[in-house]
């Protein structure tokens, strides 16, 4: 193991708390091409903006701060949708509070951790993802109420998934088993 990767997992475990947020304008979500970053467990993946929180901030608190720092946005409306957590034989437990913003102010500006670009939703499953984003990103996508998604990695392959303490296995859903999946949780 690398000092570097050392040092990253080591403060990692200090704060494990982050923040993921997707901005939407227009049917559209604003994403990070993740290409200038270097030595970025993100290298080349799309994400939403968000990070690490700070010592003492709530996740509202880093939220706002990440969005200002990635994007010199200013959120005026968003939405908690969900907490997401991470589980990897490659890196410490993380805790990600998932939101949605639909208002905002200021004009956009460049990031240093990679390209910003407001991407159509409908495109969103043909980007380079995570596997378990997309799972996500359906939850979001059919307005699911609030949820708790577990995530497992082994290295980048998804192994198991959890959704609000229901074992779903490691395969992505087909369409019918998202039916009842997203019947169970509307409480249908």
């Amino acid at each position: 193991m690398t000092v570097r990767i050392k040092m990253r997992r080591e403060a990692d475990m200090k704060n494990p708390v982050t923040t993921l947020c997707y901005i939407e304008k227009e049917d559209a979500y604003l994403m990070l091409h993740r290409v200038k970053k270097k030595n970025d467990v993100n290298e080349h993946k799309w994400v939403g903006i968000g990070g690490h929180a700070e010592e003492g901030e709530s996740p509202e608190d880093c939220l706002l701060r990440e969005t200002k720092e990635e994007t010199s946005l200013t959120l005026t409306s968003y939405r908690f949708r969900g907490l997401v957590t991470f589980v990897s034989d490659q890196w410490g437990t993380e805790y990600m509070c998932l939101y949605t913003a639909d208002g905002f102010e200021g004009e956009l500006s460049d990031c240093d951790e990679g390209c910003l670009e407001w991407v159509p939703q409908k495109d969103i499953p043909k980007l380079n993802l995570w596997k378990g984003d997309l799972i996500f990103f359906r939850l979001l996508q059919e307005n699911v109420p609030f949820f708790s998604l577990k995530l497992c990695y082994e290295g980048d392959r998804l192994v198991r998934w959890q959704l609000n303490g229901s074992d779903m296995g490691a395969e992505f859903p087909d369409e019918e088993k998202w039916n009842r999946i997203l019947d169970s949780v509307r409480g249908i």
